[in-house]
């Protein structure tokens, strides 16, 4: 992306790199930011590329996220690439956010975070009932965009749903927080638990017409079949 169409750490790093610092102290200098969600809404792509293998999806997004993000910016990267790559071997959300857990440290407030969410999604019948104390445990003491309750608005989400795409993507929108951001994500985990794209309920696709909009060089108007392609040969690169 060019350095004037990124925002927070992301351009933080980038003009970092252009004073000449390295790697992860891009991430540190100057980044009020670090610990945003950045890294992890990059981190899909590590799970698309290293399906079945969660840890070397969590070490792929740690070295992407260590550039611009730390701690918890850098974790919740690592534990959203670890349940994409779980996610293309089994249909089981529950068993997709256990391995993400088994990739960040268990003491980090962001596995608390991520554990208070389960609990809260298998407690409480009613969502909203989970977003409230969601927001009660989140919202006094982290920015909305901060990584942490981000994470936990998805896990809860996807948990709450059973992994169900519709049902999965309309509860962490409705959360609130970063909601564009927390519907692509669980939309993505979503997605691969369906099991192929003739699986998503047509309102979801059709609108999209096949057609990327996007600042990347070449990449503007690109078709999502495409994309998927050259996902997967990436992937299959040895």
């Amino acid at each position: 992306l060019p350095a004037g169409r990124t925002f927070t750490a992301e351009r933080i790093a980038y003009r970092n790199l252009l004073q000449g610092l390295e790697p992860p102290r891009t991430a540190r200098h100057r980044n009020p930011f670090r610990e945003w969600i950045g890294a992890l809404i990059r981190a899909d792509v590590h799970g698309w590329t290293n399906p079945g293998d969660p840890a070397a999806a969590a070490e792929q997004a740690h070295r992407d996220a260590t550039l611009t993000h730390t701690a918890n910016g850098v974790y919740a990267a690592m534990f959203t690439a670890a349940v994409i790559a779980r996610a293309t071997t089994t249909p089981d959300i529950h068993t997709c956010l256990r391995t993400g857990l088994t990739v960040i440290p268990p003491n980090s407030r962001l596995a608390r975070a991520i554990t208070h969410a389960v609990r809260l999604a298998e407690r409480h019948e009613d969502f909203d009932e989970v977003v409230d104390e969601l927001h009660a445990t989140h919202a006094a003491t982290h920015h909305w965009v901060h990584s942490i309750p981000n994470t936990a608005l998805i896990t809860a989400a996807l948990t709450h749903a059973n992994g169900d795409f519709t049902g999965s993507v309309c509860r962490a929108v409705s959360g609130g927080w970063d909601t564009d951001s927390n519907g692509a994500t669980t939309g993505s985990i979503a997605a691969l638990l369906a099991g192929a794209p003739d699986h998503l309920p047509d309102r979801w696709t059709t609108p999209l017409k096949n057609r990327l909009a996007t600042s990347v060089a070449d990449f503007n108007g690109t078709g999502f079949d495409t994309l998927a392609h050259l996902t997967h040969r990436e992937a299959a690169r040895p």
